[in-house]
This record gives structure tokens, C-alpha cells and sequence, in this order.
């Protein structure tokens, strides 16, 4: 068609119209001139041939696969393991022939049986057999035996070897050898449901009486339209001449009527005969001109629905072009409408294309943009030092030297430079979990030599937990919240506890403290970023700023989770994952990495 593309939609449809009436034309003069030319029953002998040997084709590669399924199973190593006594069925070999049936609905069943008569496995696991019937008895397995590998299809018959089951199949069966060949192992049998064989020759028609039956090389019946009439007598066929004719054509004298066998031998031992009536054939003579009448309008048509077909080819990129403008609709860019090799169409999904490229790319810069605005303002957050700390530090520090304790003096001194030192931790963001907890310790010695026997803390981590790496300065608000919002308000002296543990493949740090603790709707609002992007002021903004850390690093299932109770305390737990410090050293680097690009 290459030839008749234009560079409109309209000149290819009219184009595409006028070779369909014209192949239509050429199409309908050509089958007249052979009906005109060709003898009634020499056209009817050739087609009852032809569709004979279309049968025999169909049958044959039919029975061609069933041996490829067959020679799958022969070639499975685990199958003839077992049935040579050298391993136990573990449920695999089942599962390969359920595997194999999966897109074949016309088996009825795989089986392999050994021939000590121990050896069983099916495509069932529940399948049991008849304790009535030997399966060494039949004759698929006799035959499989003595044919040494070669494939044994049997009649259709029913199939008793398996218990409450009686199925009327088509039996292939094949003995299974061992891998150098030198011995049988066992017999393979594949049931084939027999409606198949049905539905390929029941389908055939030769005029209105005639039809299509299949015998095997012994003479009996495998199918027939009209198999209970054979089997009550009623009915009879021309048998043995059947069997003395290879591949031909013979015409019958049977009750009065002249009937035409036409037999085709098959390489599994079938011979497919069709079976014509003399006096339909000589009806169909005269039915010629109808025949042609009916062959036109059945052109006709064939014409009208190539065309429809044709059109709709045509429209189909600019329906394909419809449905992707509806998804960028809906929001998804990330699709791409193929080029069709029409000029107009093409011209406009390339443009189409591009928008969407376009969009994309812009709607990426400016996730990016937001991305690195949110980190950098997290970075400010974290990068604050609380001043009343420091202040009060300063004081207290001032205050013990007053006092002439020094040693307190010196104690609190390096708590504190410890402290800002692990806070650097040159400049990583990522710190190990050990030195997490040595910067939290430093921060509560502090605090507990400031509130002297008003604050006491508890340390209780996991060490299988200390080499794994969590965000730096971490914990240090949520014991800051503890403190000032939990301890500080509440009567008596008031205990920190911290702890950590492995949890499946995340580690949970918890700060709990057993302070005046919180209401429903506070510990509700305490995790909740302000309106518009920002960060609350006052309470809560360091817990949040952990909590908004820890999911940008990590993920949205890491995070913060808050308990808490008025008058019992509250209880912070940290979720992060198990991250090594070589692991967190590539995050890091490809974090940079980033934020150089930008």
C-alpha cells in the first residue's frame, strides 16, 4: 500500500476504497471463470480432498505438540529421578505438569507411572487411583512399553486408572528412558480431552448429508458424527475397503446409495475419510448460478468490511492521540504518543510529544527547586543553638567558680565542649548511633549539674545498635522538650530515660520522661507542620524539626510517633532504618553530589 499513501487521511481512504472494489472485482471474475471451467464432481472431489488433508494437517500438528509437551516432560531430570528410585517427589514435578497445562485447556491430565507400579505422580496432588485397575494392565501402557520411546496414540476410549474418575479421552503415551537410554523408567500419559478431536472434524461440512470419520489402522471407529448408529449397527461404512485404500478416492454402492470415500492416510496411524453423496453432487451442478450469486454478495460483503476495517487503521493514531491528551489531563506526564508515519498526524504527535517533554521537564525543576529549598531550611533549623542554653550554661559555670568548685567547674566545662564538638562532627549529617548517644549524655550531665536533684536520667541502648548511623543531634530536642515542658513543671524529681533496640529492619530510639504529659488535642498538633510550609513557633518546633528531617532523609514510613498521658509523662519514639556507616557515606556523597548540580 505503500504506493497509494497521500498526504491527506481522505485521498488514502478514497484510495483504500478503490483498490478494495477493484481486488473485489478481480476476486469474483476469478472464482466464476474456475467454477465455469472445473467439473462438478471433479471440483468436489479435489474439495472433500483438500479439506480431508486439512483435517489430517490439523490432527497431525495437533498430535505434533502433544509430542513436544511430551518431550519436555522426558527431558525433565527431576521426573526420571524419581521414577528411578533416586529421589523423592517434593511437589516440583506436579508443579511443572500444572505449569505445562496452564495454556493448554485440552489435556485432561499429565501422569508418569514407573514400572515397578510404586512410582506415581500426576498433575494433581489429591489425584488417587482405582485400586480396581492396574494402569500396567492398559493398553496405552503396554503399547508405550514396546514401542521403546516412540509415541503411542490410542482410540478414544474411557480412562479408569484414576479413582471416581472416568473420562472419555484420546491417551498419548511414551516410555520414559533413562538419560543414557539403556533402560525404560516408566510410561508417560498425557489424556487428551476427546472433544477436541471432535470439535477439528465436526466442524467439517461436504454438502448437506455428507461428512468426516476417523478409523485407526485395526479398523476401529476413533470418531464418527454418527458413532452410536455404528456401534447399535445401524449404521455401516465401507471399513475394509477404507483400510485397503493408502491415500484416494473409491465410490461405494451401500442400501442404494452411491457414496464417495475420500481416505488420507496420517502418520500416527489414522486414516481420515471423508464421505460425499453422488446425488448431492449432481444437485450442486445445477445450484451453480446461485452458487455464484451467493459468492458475490458474500464479495460484496468482504469489501465493505475490509474497508471498515481499513478506516478505522486510518483513525486509530488520532483516537491513540485523544486518549494520551486525557491522561496529561489527569495529571501523568510521563507517557508518549508513537509517531505515526501519516505527514499530519505524525507533524502533530511530535508536537505533542514535545509539550509534555517540556512540561515535565519544568514541572522536575521545580520539585527540585522546593526540594532544596525544604533542606536548606531544615539545615537552618538544625543548624540552631538554643541561647537560653548556652546562656544558662555560661551562668552556671560563672556561678561554680564563684564557689571555688573547680572540679565542677572543669566537669561541666568539657560536657560542654564535648557537646558542641559532636554537634559539628565535621560537617557530616549522618553520625554514628554511639556518638549520638555520647552527645545526648553530655547534654544531660549538663542539665542534671543545672537542676541538681530536680532531673535524673537513665541510658539503656542496645550496644548491637551503637555502629549503625542515625542523623545527627537527634535526640537533643526531644530531651530539650522533656525537660522544659515535661520535668520542669512537674513536682518532685523528675527521671529521663533513654533507650534503644533493634526492631526487624528499623531501629527505635525512645525518650520517655514521666512529666506532667500532654492532652489529646496537644499531642495531636505537636507533629503537624504550620500552614503555608513553615514551622510553628514555640513548642514543639525542635521535635517537628526531627520529625521533618528523619522522613526527608529516610522516607515518610520513618519518623516521629508521640504516647503521652496528663500526669503520667510522654514517651518519643525515633523510627529510623538500619543504615552502616559505608552506606551512609555513599548517601551522603550522592546527597552532595545533588546539591552541586543545583
Amino acid at each position: 500500500m505503500n504506493m497509494f499513501r497521500f498526504k491527506s487521511i481522505q485521498s488514502n481512504i478514497a484510495a483504500a476504497f478503490a483498490v478494495l472494489i477493484l481486488l473485489t472485482a478481480v476476486f469474483m471474475g476469478v472464482i466464476s471463470y474456475q467454477l465455469s471451467a472445473v467439473a462438478v464432481r471433479d471440483t468436489a472431489k479435489d474439495f472433500t480432498g483438500e479439506l480431508v488433508k486439512q483435517v489430517n494437517a490439523n490432527i497431525q500438528s495437533y498430535v505434533t505438540n502433544m509430542e513436544n509437551i511430551s518431550l519436555l516432560v522426558l527431558s525433565h531430570r527431576p521426573v526420571r529421578e524419581y521414577l528411578s528410585a533416586d529421589a523423592e517427589n517434593d511437589g516440583s514435578i506436579s508443579e511443572f505438569f500444572r505449569t505445562i497445562m496452564i495454556s493448554r485447556k485440552d489435556i485432561a491430565s499429565i501422569s508418569a507411572f514407573g514400572y515397578e507400579g510404586q512410582r506415581f505422580v500426576s498433575d494433581r496432588n489429591d489425584a488417587r487411583l482405582n485400586p480396581n485397575v492396574h494402569a500396567t494392565d492398559q493398553p496405552w501402557f503396554r503399547e508405550a512399553r514396546a514401542a521403546e520411546g516412540r509415541t503411542v496414540v490410542s482410540p478414544p476410549h474411557v480412562q479408569p486408572v484414576f479413582d471416581d474418575e472416568y473420562r472419555w479421552v484420546v491417551s498419548l503415551s511414551r516410555e520414559i528412558r533413562s538419560a543414557d537410554n539403556t533402560r525404560g523408567l516408566g510410561v508417560l500419559l498425557v489424556d487428551l480431552n476427546f472433544s477436541v478431536i471432535n470439535d477439528i472434524v465436526s466442524q467439517i461440512e461436504l454438502g448437506k448429508r455428507g461428512y468426516v470419520f476417523i478409523v485407526n489402522d485395526e479398523g476401529s471407529i476413533v470418531y464418527h458424527p454418527q458413532q452410536q448408529l455404528i456401534y447399535s449397527s445401524l449404521k455401516t461404512e465401507a471399513i475394509d475397503k477404507v483400510l485397503s485404500v493408502q491415500s484416494g478416492t473409491f465410490i461405494s454402492d451401500e442400501a442404494g446409495q452411491r457414496k464417495m470415500y475420500t481416505v488420507q492416510d496420517s502418520e500416527i496411524g489414522w486414516k481420515i475419510v471423508g464421505v460425499s453423496y453422488a446425488d448431492e453432487l449432481i444437485g450442486n451442478r445445477r445450484e451453480m448460478k446461485l452458487s455464484f450469486a451467493a459468492l458475490g454478495v458474500f464479495s460484496l460483503f468482504a469489501a465493505i468490511l475490509l474497508s471498515v476495517l481499513l478506516s478505522r487503521n486510518l483513525s486509530k493514531p488520532i483516537h491513540q492521540l485523544h486518549e494520551h491528551m486525557k491522561e496529561v489531563e489527569k495529571g501523568n506526564f510521563n507517557i508518549q504518543v508513537p509517531v505515526d508515519r501519516t505527514k499530519e498526524i505524525g507533524r502533530l504527535a511530535r508536537t505533542f510529544n514535545l509539550m509534555v517533554f517540556q512540561i515535565r521537564e519544568l514541572m522536575g525543576q521545580v520539585v527540585k527547586e522546593q526540594e532544596f529549598k525544604r533542606k536548606s531550611e531544615l539545615n537552618a533549623l538544625q543548624a540552631q543553638i538554643n541561647p537560653h542554653f548556652l546562656y544558662n550554661t555560661l551562668d552556671s559555670i560563672i556561678w561554680m567558680a564563684e564557689e571555688k568548685k573547680s572540679d565542677e567547674v572543669v566537669l561541666m566545662t568539657s560536657a560542654l565542649a564535648r557537646l558542641f564538638r559532636a554537634s559539628l562532627s565535621k560537617g557530616k549529617e549522618l553520625v554514628s548511633i554511639r556518638t549520638e548517644i555520647e552527645h545526648i549524655t553530655n547534654y544531660l550531665t549538663i542539665q542534671k549539674m543545672r537542676y541538681r536533684d530536680k532531673l535524673d536520667f537513665q541510658l539503656e541502648v542496645d550496644p548491637a545498635i551503637l555502629s549503625y548511623v542515625t542523623l545527627k543531634v537527634t535526640l537533643q530536642p526531644l530531651v530539650e522538650n522533656a525537660i522544659y515542658h515535661g520535668i520542669k513543671n512537674k513536682y518532685g524529681t523528675g527521671t529521663i530515660r533513654i533507650s534503644g533496640e533493634k526492631y526487624g529492619d528499623s531501629i527505635l530510639l525512645h525518650v520517655a520522661d514521666n512529666g506532667v504529659g500532654m492532652d489529646a488535642g496537644t499531642l495531636e498538633r505537636l507533629l503537624a507542620p504550620a500552614r503555608g510550609g513553615g514551622y510553628r513557633e514555640g513548642k514543639g518546633v525542635g521535635m517537628t524539626n526531627v520529625h521533618e528531617r528523619i522522613r526527608l532523609y529516610f522516607g515518610h514510613e520513618y519518623g516521629l510517633t508521640v504516647a503521652s498521658e496528663p500526669d503520667i509523662g510522654t514517651t518519643v519514639t525515633v523510627t529510623i532504618p538500619l543504615l552502616l556507616p559505608e552506606e551512609a557515606a555513599r548517601k551522603e556523597a550522592a546527597d552532595g553530589w545533588q546539591e552541586g548540580e543545583r
